[in-house]
């Protein structure tokens, strides 16, 4: 009775694999099918007929104006935060990295101290989290020209590209 099971699951395997070897030859005709269909495409727009090519008219430039912008309102976020290590934590402050590990924040803390600002860990008791900030201020506008700043220093960081602003609540 084993020996039937057995040779019972064994035929079974061995259909199973005859079976996907069929379509994956199937799948590989169609893909080379494709890719010769795209190469002809390919071919036939880069071959222009010289008579269907127009002589380019240079024209003067034309100058334009661009109003002028007015500033976008940075969001700020609203959070009640205290100061764990640094100094001088003023209204608004530009945040680079939150993190739920105070040791993740003091060193992300030390490398922006080894890169020249005076960064700050700040804690939020209610979201348990500890803030990274590089710069402070008393105003809205320079904090957001800061955090503009920031960004523009580190444009290959995407860490940093999510830059924000705290607005601390006493």
């Amino acid at each position: 009775m084993k020996k039937v099971v057995v040779l019972g699951m064994g035929l079974c395997v061995a259909l199973a694999f005859s079976s996907c070897k069929s379509s994956e030859s199937a799948y590989k005709k169609a893909y080379e099918k494709a890719k010769q269909q795209e190469l002809a495409e390919a071919a036939a727009t880069t071959e222009t007929p010289a008579e269907t090519v127009a002589p380019v008219e240079t024209v003067a430039p034309v100058e334009t104006v661009t109003p002028p912008v007015a500033p976008v309102a940075a969001p700020v976020r609203e959070e009640k935060v205290q100061l764990v290590s640094g100094d001088g934590l003023k209204a608004y402050s530009v945040v680079c990295g939150s993190f739920g590990v105070k040791a993740n924040a003091d060193g992300l803390k030390a490398d922006m101290d080894a890169a020249g600002y005076d960064a700050k860990v700040v804690y939020n008791a209610e979201k348990n989290m500890y803030r990274v900030i590089v710069e402070s201020f008393d105003t809205r506008d320079e904090a957001a020209a800061a955090r503009d700043a920031f960004k523009a220093k580190y444009p290959n960081r995407e860490d940093f590209q999510g830059a924000w602003l705290l607005y601390n609540i006493n």
